[in-house]
């Protein structure tokens, strides 16, 4: 008999001001793109204050199976050889985890030996064709379907050249692609067609951690990335904290009163997170940097806003959250390609602010959100951390909210719950 599922999590009512410290996880989108270019490089490379959560152990743990030697440390460090050889394993779970399933099939074709890609079942539904078609015309052998799961033949080069993408689903089709783009023999002309890509700061990461690792690459021309085959180099690099899970806790301060500090806020970034103090600002937020760190404290009212969310799609559930408790109505643009993420988002947030009595309109490219007296209701998370955050965040204010699967969390914060309840156990 399988185990019964555990009893959903009461997320708990804001006990007052707040006066928090809240020390954040590193990055997943850096540490993932971290250890990819640490497998690809001629040597030795230690990551830094990794994220350790479900998604980067299943990177690290696809790279050993690809044959690269990642090595755990005591300080939770990893260091990491790369890869020039033979794959040790036939099958490689990506679980739920969209950089896991896009940054891994070129890599898989630059070693020896044939291996599957599958994981989750809707990972098996979130975009990913227009890459395994671009990685066929750059010469990889994979098997006929353009989903997961995937068989990809690795002989240990791959021709390389130009090639074509529709990346207007997620900008992980690019990353995913240009990661490896050094390694192939002829390089990697990517260029994209269709409507904007989606998140592009995080394609700017990119092509920043590889500029870092000492690859060549061209973006001066809007939609076209030129990456020049060569090695890569291998280096020591610290993890930022992740700042798009900053939002659930930057958030709290609008709903509790008070103020939560992050420390080690970075001062210039790549990360999409970094609009954050801007977006909370704009819906009545005030927000201070000094000493490294980064707090927002309640301003005078929580109020509603119209903001274009193209370029930091998974603040969405958070900021969706604090708009159906604001003073007035709130519309959030540039984000249709959130129905393709772990769940899709928008129909959810939709349905389950709905369920607490919420007025959520769903429109092709984003949400429209009218407050109303909300109640409590067991919220799912439907296998999302976003989701699960933002469900905590609404519970601050709304009585009765219970969170199904809160442990889902883990994908991006190892122990979201104790640390929820650390924040809110520093009152003013």
């Amino acid at each position: 008999m399988p185990a019964a599922p555990p009893d959903p999590w009461p997320a708990p009512r804001g006990p007052g001001p707040l006066a928090a410290v809240v020390p954040l996880p590193g990055s997943k989108s850096v540490t993932n793109r971290a250890l990819v270019l640490a497998a690809l490089a001629d040597g030795t490379s230690r990551v830094g204050r990794p994220l350790r959560s479900r998604d980067t152990e299943l990177m690290a743990a696809a790279l050993r199976v690809l044959g690269c030697a990642v090595v755990d440390h005591d300080d939770g460090d990893w260091s990491v050889t790369g890869t020039t050889g033979r794959a040790t394993g036939d099958r490689v779970d990506v679980g739920a985890a969209g950089t896991v399933a896009r940054f891994l099939p070129p890599v898989a074709a630059l070693v020896q030996g044939a291996v599957v890609l599958d994981g989750d079942p809707r990972i098996r539904e979130r975009p990913l064709a227009p890459l395994l078609r671009a990685l066929r015309d750059l010469g990889a052998d994979l098997s006929g379907v353009d989903a997961l799961p995937v068989e990809v033949r690795g002989t240990g080069r791959l021709r390389g050249g130009e090639a074509v993408v529709d990346a207007s689903s997620s900008s992980q089709l690019v990353s995913g692609l240009l990661l490896s783009g050094a390694r192939f023999d002829r390089g990697l002309v990517l260029r994209h067609e269709g409507p904007p890509v989606p998140s592009a700061p995080h394609v700017a990461m990119t092509v920043e951690a590889l500029r870092g690792a000492g690859v060549d690459v061209d973006d001066a021309t809007p939609g076209t990335w030129a990456v020049a085959p060569g090695r890569l180099r291998p280096r020591d690099a610290a993890v930022e904290p992740d700042l798009s899970t900053a939002a659930a806790y930057l958030a709290a301060p609008l709903l509790t009163g008070g103020r939560v500090t992050v420390p080690d806020w970075p001062a210039s970034t790549t990360q999409p997170g970094a609009q954050l103090p801007d977006l909370l600002t704009a819906m009545g937020a005030r927000v201070e940097r000094a000493g490294g760190g980064l707090t927002v404290a309640a301003g005078d009212r929580l109020q509603g806003a119209d903001l274009d969310l193209s370029e930091v799609g998974e603040l969405t559930p958070v900021l969706t959250a604090l708009a159906a408790l604001a003073d007035g109505p709130s519309r959030f643009r540039g984000v249709g390609h959130l129905r393709g993420h772990e769940t899709d988002r928008l129909a959810a947030l939709a349905t389950s602010l709905g369920a607490l009595g919420a007025d959520v309109r769903e429109h092709d490219d984003g949400l429209e959100v009218r407050p109303r007296r909300l109640t409590g209701a067991v919220l799912d998370s439907l296998d999302d951390h976003r989701l699960a955050m933002a469900w905590a965040v609404l519970g601050l204010a709304v009585d009765g909210v219970q969170v199904r699967d809160v442990a889902t969390t883990r994908k991006t914060v190892p122990d979201f719950t104790g640390s929820w309840a650390r924040m809110l156990a520093q009152v003013a």
